[in-house]
């Protein structure tokens, strides 16, 4: 029994499921970007269904370029400053622990 718990592997630790020793900045500002393209991209493409169908439904004739401006870039920028915060935090965790290791 003893020989098989020292062959577990060592429990390395995590923030939000992301580990904290392989992040460096580069890929923590690559992450940042990637969450902000997305979230834009999912968003806007929600809203221009939502819009086809309220101007399908209710017969109106709202632009389409309206999703863009109030619905995908306000939440790609809230998810780009919070994806950078938390980014950052992760960079900023990952090199503590390398520092004190």
């Amino acid at each position: 029994m003893t020989n098989f718990a020292q062959n577990l592997p060592q429990r390395k630790d995590t923030f939000l499921g992301f580990p904290l020793d392989g992040f460096g900045l580069f890929t923590s500002l690559l992450l940042t970007l990637a969450t902000g393209f997305f979230t834009f991209f999912a968003s806007t493409t929600l809203a221009i269904f939502a819009l086809l169908a309220w101007n399908l439904i209710g017969h109106h004739t709202v632009n389409f370029a309206d999703t863009y401006l109030f619905v995908g870039f306000p939440a790609g920028l809230v998810a780009l400053v919070g994806a950078f915060f938390v980014f950052a935090r992760l960079w900023i965790k990952a090199r503590s622990l390398k520092r004190r290791a």
